[in-house]
């Protein structure tokens, strides 16, 4: 349906507010975010750091929605990194948790609007209920053919990257594979993300301008979008002008 309304109209425009229109020809297809901020959210209000993750969660519902509805084709969210691991134990405690809730909530809504369900990361570390609710989500949406919504979770670049390494050594001292056809895209193969096309956009919330170990490879040719927004407080609108800014730039690979 929505790829018939791309074909009959050249622009999207939200149903909520007024702001200037977006090209639909050039919606990024895939869209990955560093969603920062939320224990400063918590603490500018005086609440625990907790209070702003719980928030971080409505808005990745929302966030969700739009981009289904803009097309966006996938969708990249670091919901917990590896360095996380070395934050206070009832912290880490409750982001272990929340898959579990967003997805007892959401999942139900994500198999209606055909998203399908994905992590990137190393699933063996997290906690057996965590594990089982993304297992059970990404089993309930295997079907499903629309918006790839991909949890970055327990995940780091450099440890992908390292294993990526391990395994091409493996495979050519097996005789499973040359050295010499070593390249960008085989090597990519090698990667957790080897099924997902690289991102073309980088939105990072908070104010940080820094990619904190995320997805280094695949971010190589992405654009990148930073705002001082913090996450429980970015809005639809937010996104937009993230997509607006993209669409102005000009992607030239290392070429004139």
């Amino acid at each position: 349906m929505l790829n018939k309304l791309k074909k009959q109209k050249k622009s999207i425009q939200s149903d909520t507010h007024s702001y200037q229109e977006l090209s639909a020809e050039n919606i990024p297809k895939h869209i990955a975010i560093i969603m920062d901020g939320n224990g400063r959210w918590a603490k500018k209000r005086g609440l625990p750091r907790v209070a702003g993750h719980r928030e971080g969660m409505n808005v990745i519902r929302k966030i969700v929605k739009y981009s289904n509805r803009l097309g966006v084709n996938i969708l990249t969210l670091y919901a917990f990194s590896t360095e996380n691991w070395k934050r206070p134990k009832t912290e880490v405690d409750f982001l272990m948790r929340l898959p579990e809730r967003f997805l007892n909530v959401e999942l139900p809504t994500l198999i209606e609007e055909n998203v399908v369900v994905r992590v990137t990361g190393e699933k063996e570390n997290l906690p057996q209920y965590t594990k089982r609710a993304v297992e059970k989500a990404i089993e309930e949406t295997k079907h499903n053919d629309g918006l790839v919504l991909n949890f970055a979770l327990n995940y780091g670049s450099r440890s992908e990257i390292i294993d990526g390494i391990k395994s091409v050594i493996k495979d050519v001292e097996g005789g499973k594979m040359a050295i010499e056809d070593l390249n960008d895209s085989t090597f990519s193969r090698y990667l957790m993300t080897a099924d997902l096309d690289d991102p073309d956009l980088l939105i990072r919330t908070s104010g940080e301008l820094r990619l904190s170990n995320f997805m280094l490879w695949q971010l190589a040719y992405s654009e990148f979008w930073f705002t001082e927004v913090l996450w429980p407080d970015f809005k639809e609108e937010h996104f937009e002008e993230a997509i607006r800014v993209y669409q102005k730039r000009q992607r030239r690979y290392g070429g004139v």
